[in-house]
């Protein structure tokens, strides 16, 4: 028996049969973890290598057979192309507003007394708690042919609703975009503001610094890591998005394009290497941001 080998039968004894704190702590830490690991293998590992398999299957209903055709469409078809453009700026496009309006938001909240606060702290909170269809559905209601603002700008106009309904636009699914995005990027940027040094900003402001300096130059670098960690929510979280889009339909953007794939014609190769470019895409984005504010906060 080798050395290495002897070394790691050791320490999976020592880890099964503790004597020492440190072994207990090892098999704490492993207890707690095996719940993760047994998810990750059914719900990620398993269906990635599954996903992987059906994306070079011969056949559309049995992986099969080999084939690239699928990752070859991918790759040439100008439909997926534009696809993946819509995807990127679409996403990267909401996001930015979204956190820029979650960082007016959260300053507000931090900075000023507000009447009712706890009341406008649900009511900006409260779309989390909605489903795609549904927030899809209220820029209907407001944007839509028969939408309360709709009719009110073709009551002052004298325009028809129809020529003015935008609901099922790139407006109306930018609207419903922002709506859903616009509180996870102020969750994460109020705990941010709950960080900040408000000695350093009274300083600034005793110094004659005005409150737009004093953001920019004091409380701006302080909520970058937050800036950072809303910017990668939301924009994975846009990628994400299904239900509002499939009901308003504005943009060919990549989920709704895979559940077309799906439903008409039943294309589970073309299917399947969309997600897998989505997987290695997101956890890219992920690691990046992620090593990104670790820097930014190390620095600070």
């Amino acid at each position: 028996m080798s050395t290495t080998t002897w070394f790691e039968l050791s320490a999976a004894r020592d880890t099964l049969t503790p004597e020492t704190e440190r072994d207990r702590r090892r098999r704490r830490i492993l207890v707690l973890c095996a719940p993760f690991l047994v998810l990750a293998a059914v719900a990620a590992f398993v269906p990635l290598a599954t996903m992987v398999r059906m994306s070079v299957s011969a056949d559309r209903f049995a992986n099969v057979g080999f084939s690239a055709s699928a990752w070859r469409t991918l790759a040439t078809d100008p439909l997926y192309r534009q696809v993946a453009v819509n995807t990127l700026w679409f996403a990267a496009a909401t996001s930015a507003v979204s956190v820029a309006l979650g960082v007016a938001v959260s300053h507000a909240f931090a900075k000023y007394s507000l009447p009712f606060e706890r009341v406008l702290v649900s009511v900006v909170s409260f779309p989390i708690a909605l489903p795609g269809i549904v927030v899809a559905f209220m820029v209907v209601a407001l944007l839509g042919r028969q939408g309360l603002v709709t009719n009110a700008v073709a009551f002052f106009s004298g325009q028809g609703p129809i020529d003015l309904a935008t609901a099922t636009t790139v407006t109306g699914l930018f609207v419903g975009y922002v709506y859903s995005l616009l509180p996870r990027a102020t969750m994460v940027l109020r705990g941010t503001y709950a960080e900040v040094n408000t000695d350093a900003e009274q300083a600034a402001r005793a110094l004659g610094a005005d409150p737009l300096r004093t953001f920019y130059y004091v409380t701006l670098p302080e909520i970058r890591p937050g800036i950072v960690a809303a910017l990668l929510l939301t924009f994975r979280t846009a990628l994400a998005i299904f239900g509002t889009v499939l009901v308003l339909q504005g943009l060919n953007v990549a989920t709704l394009q895979l559940s077309q794939v799906i439903s008409v014609g039943y294309e589970s190769q073309i299917a399947a290497s969309i997600g897998l470019v989505y997987f290695a895409f997101i956890l890219a984005v992920t690691f990046v941001g992620l090593r990104y504010t670790e820097a930014d906060v190390i620095r600070r």
